[in-house]
C-alpha cells in the first residue's frame, strides 16, 4: 500500500476522486482528527484535524495524507467525526441497549499516555450517568447501573457476574452518583474521571482512595456455550 501511495498515477486518481466526492460526509477531512503519530517529528500533528495539517505543510488533503501515511509507515491513528445528536439520544433510550466502549486501556504516564486518543478510553461510563442519568434524566441511576452491568454479563453469557449476590464473583466499584463525571476531552483526554475512589476487581481492591494499589486481578472471561 506505501509503495502505492508513492506512485504519482496513483495519486492523481485519488486526487480525482476526492474532487468528485467533496462535500460528503465520508470524505470530510475537517473531521477527521490524527490522534497519534510514532515519529517526534510529525508529534506536532497529534490533535489536528487532516485538513489542518494540510493547510500546515502547505500541500493537497490527498498529499498530505498520503505523504503522513507514509512517513508514519501506516501507523498513525485517528477519531472521525459522524452521526447526528438526536439519534444517538434515541438509541440510548431504547431498552434493548447497553452502553459499550471500543476505548483502549491508557494511563495519563508512558507509553500509555502518548497521543491523544477517543475521550471514551477515560471517560465513557462517568459520561454515561453524568449526562444521561443527571443532565438529561433519559432513565434513574438504577436502570443505568442494569445496562452496565448485569445486562451485558447476561446478555454476553459470563456466568456469576454483573450482580451483587452471594456466589457471585466481586467485581465493585463505588462512586458518588452526584459528583461522577469524565473529564477526558479531545484536546486533554489523558484525564482520569472522578468521583469513583474504590474499585474491586475478582474480591481484590485495585483502587483505593482514588490510588491504584498495584493489584492486578483482572482475566480474560470466557462464554461458556451449553451443549
Amino acid at each position: 500500500m506505501l509503495e502505492r501511495l508513492k506512485n504519482s498515477n496513483i495519486r492523481s486518481r485519488l486526487e480525482e476522486e476526492y474532487r468528485a466526492t467533496a462535500g460528503k460526509k465520508s470524505r470530510d477531512f475537517t473531521k477527521v482528527l490524527v490522534t497519534f503519530v510514532k515519529s517526534e517529528t510529525n508529534k506536532k500533528y497529534e490533535g489536528l484535524t487532516v485538513a489542518q495539517i494540510a493547510e500546515q505543510r502547505e500541500a493537497s488533503i490527498v498529499d498530505a495524507l498520503c505523504d503522513l501515511l507514509i512517513e508514519e509507515g501506516a501507523e498513525a491513528m485517528n477519531v472521525s467525526f459522524w452521526g447526528v445528536e438526536e439519534d444517538v439520544s434515541t438509541l440510548v433510550k431504547h431498552s434493548a441497549v447497553m452502553p459499550c466502549s471500543d476505548g483502549w486501556s491508557h494511563a495519563p504516564y508512558g507509553k500509555l499516555g502518548e497521543g491523544k486518543p477517543h475521550p471514551r478510553c477515560y471517560g465513557a461510563f462517568p459520561r454515561y450517568i453524568r449526562k444521561y442519568v443527571r443532565e438529561q434524566r433519559f432513565f434513574h441511576l438504577e436502570e443505568a447501573v442494569r445496562r452496565m452491568t448485569s445486562m451485558p454479563a447476561q446478555r454476553l453469557g459470563l456466568q456469576n457476574r454483573g450482580l451483587i449476590r452471594i456466589g457471585f464473583t466481586a467485581d465493585l466499584t463505588v462512586f458518588d452518583p452526584e459528583a461522577v463525571i469524565d473529564k477526558a476531552t479531545y484536546s486533554e483526554p489523558h484525564q482520569y474521571p472522578e468521583g469513583i475512589p474504590y474499585v474491586v476487581v475478582n474480591g481484590e481492591l485495585v483502587i483505593n482512595e482514588k490510588m491504584h494499589t498495584g493489584a492486578l486481578p483482572g482475566k480474560v472471561l470466557r462464554k461458556r456455550c451449553r451443549n
